[in-house]
């Protein structure tokens, strides 16, 4: 089991990448978090945007086409992709086991 942190503009694009995730088979759950505050630097410049972020639960296999999926609907030239190892043994095993069911 895999949790990618990924931003997406304000709006409601984060929504409709979130479920075309799921709907796909590739995410089991992802939540969309409204209201982040992002303050980057950007081709030289320091940026402060309004985001959304999509904290994503995916089994670890289907990390590849998961990423294809996202970089590909994503709308930003460079979109944040960030994998985060879960420690299956210290999570809740019921719940690692439905992440890892929900996915065809």
């Amino acid at each position: 089991m895999r949790v990618i942190l990924c931003n997406c503009p304000a709006g409601d694009s984060a929504a409709t990448l979130a479920r075309t995730l799921v709907d796909a088979g590739l995410a089991a759950c992802v939540n969309v978090i409204p209201g982040v505050k992002s303050i980057y630097r950007w081709q030289g410049e320091v940026v402060e945007d309004g985001e959304n972020t999509l904290l994503i639960k995916a089994a670890a296999e289907n990390l590849p086409a998961l990423r294809k999926a996202l970089v590909d609907r994503h709308p930003y030239e460079v979109p944040e992709f960030v994998v985060l190892d879960v420690d299956v043994d210290a999570s809740y095993a019921p719940y690692v086991d439905w992440v890892r069911a929900a996915q065809p």
